[in-house]
Order: C-alpha cells, then structure tokens, then sequence
C-alpha cells in the first residue's frame, strides 16, 4: 500500500505530535485541519479521501470539550462518533487504513485493575458516549483495517494541557490544592505520536492485528502526585502541591476516579508499550518548559 499518511486534527497538540514523528521518519504527510476536512460533512471527507489516496489516516479531530458535551451532545456526536463513521467508510472506499485516537472516558472509571482493551464499555459523560459511538463506527466498517488507540491524561507542547497550567501557577502561587482521588496515566504527545507511526508501519507490514490498543505511558498516579513530580522536575519544592478531593473541584461532567488503562495489545504488534509516566516527565520538561494554553 503505498501513499502518504493524512492527519486530520493536524493543529492540534496530537496532530502535531504525529506529523513531526513523520518527518523526523521521512514519512510524507497531508495535513487537514477542519478549513482542510469537515469530519460533520460527508461530501468533504469522502472528497477529500478519495482526491489525496492515502496509505494511513491517524484521526486526531474531536471534539474535546468534556463539559460542554453534556449540553451539546448532538454536536459532539457529530465530530466524535458521527464522523469518525464518515472518516471510516471513506477510508474503506480508499483502501486506506484508519488510526482512531480514543479516550479513556468510554469506561466507567470505577475499576481496581487497568482496563484491558477488552473490557466492557460504560460511558458516563457524553462526551464518553460520543467517543464510544466513533470506535463502534469504526470497528464495524474497517474491522480489518480499522484501528482504535485510546489515551488519557495528555499533555505536551501547543496544547491546553495540566503540565502548561501547574508550570504557569508555580510561577503565580505560593501553594496549590491538587486533587488525590483521580489516578491515572500522564502521558506525552509526542510519545503517543511516536507509537501510532509504529503501529501504523507495523499495520502496513501485516504484523499489527486491527482492533482496539492503548495509547498511555506505564505506570499510574494521581493529579497530585504528578503536580508534584512537575514541582521537583521544575525546581521548585513539591510540599507547595497539597492533596484534596475531587469534591473541591466540582465539574458539570463526571471525572473518571480510575482511568488506568492495560497495554497487552501493543505486544502482540510487536511493539513495546509506552515508557514510565516518569521517565517521560523528564525528558519531556525541558522543551515543554514554554507550553502555553492554546484555544481547544
């Protein structure tokens, strides 16, 4: 199969993390921001698709706003599940294969154990419901060629992210209230990035089974653990991070309390999952030292 890869959501954090990976691989690349392809538009992603021929799609567009989505579901839905369909049967129409970024907000976030890839789904926000529908869609049009890599806790450079806003407040405040009873997986975009060009190339090879991977580094923390693992790295003392719940911090939509996520699959592709959150952290903080908030 040959062809360029196309990233759709390429001016996003993600997105661009995934284009400088291909070309730091010699990897050639289209780049669709929503000016580019309208995910809601069927005649502008089939015509899309279908103009530029790719070999891979990594599907980076969604709609992100977790809150916002209890109020405009039928608005999410159509980016994340609607669209994703539309983007997979393009695809299909193509011969292209299709990488689906997803989210750990498709389980309940109630669990003890990591979650393994094939754990029964059980959305609780809509913005879960949404991304939910898009893996379905996409599973059920390209179950051979259809692959679904869900993250969580992302952060890196050109996005709104938690790294940017505890670098930002530790310049600003004498001491912060974290909260201690959400664990989960901090995991950096260009890491990420990195692994959905390997899965991709290992996709085209043959050697990656389609379905459903985990895109998240190893490892497990809380949002306090890991503002104050950001304090150390940055210099400054991590006793100025003190725990508190998640009822200090009321949100319109439920936040998952457990979002650690398994990493079986990325083996069976022959690719190891990603780093420690920690070792990540580090070597991510000195060029994400000037992240700064960006419109979502």
């Amino acid at each position: 199969m040959t062809g360029p890869w196309l990233v759709t959501g390429a001016r996003g954090m993600l997105g661009r993390g995934v284009l400088a990976a291909l070309a730091a691989d010699g990897v050639p690349a289209l780049a669709a921001g929503r000016d580019e392809l309208d995910l809601t538009d069927r005649a502008s992603v089939h015509g899309y698709v279908m103009t530029h021929r790719p070999a891979v799609v990594v599907n980076c567009a969604a709609w992100t706003a977790v809150d916002d989505a209890e109020s405009r579901e039928p608005e999410a839905l159509a980016v994340n599940g609607t669209g994703a369909g539309l983007l997979a049967q393009a695809c299909g129409a193509a011969g292209a294969l299709l990488l689906h970024v997803s989210t750990d907000y498709v389980f309940g976030g109630d669990g003890r154990l990591p979650y393994a890839e094939d754990a029964p789904p059980e959305p609780r926000t809509a913005y879960g419901r949404t991304k939910l529908a898009g893996e379905l869609a996409v599973r059920a049009t390209l179950p051979d060629t259809g692959y679904v890599v869900r993250t969580a806790w992302l952060y890196g450079a050109g996005g709104k992210n938690f790294v940017a806003t505890l670098l930002r407040l530790e310049r600003e405040r004498e001491t912060l209230d974290v909260v201690n009873d959400q664990w989960g997986q901090p995991t950096w975009a260009a890491d990420l990035a990195g692994h959905l060009v390997l899965l991709g190339r290992a996709a085209l090879a043959g050697t990656a089974p389609a379905g459903v991977y985990h895109g998240t580094s190893g490892g497990r923390t809380t949002w306090c653990a890991f503002a104050q693992e950001i304090f150390r790295l940055a210099g400054a003392d991590p006793a100025r991070v003190r725990p508190t719940t998640s009822a200090a911090y009321p949100t319109v939509a439920h936040r998952p309390a457990y979002s650690v996520l398994g990493h079986d699959r990325w083996r069976a592709a022959g690719i190891e999952p990603i780093r420690d959150w920690r070792t990540a952290l580090a070597a991510a903080l000195p060029s994400t030292t000037n992240m700064t908030h960006v419109p979502a």
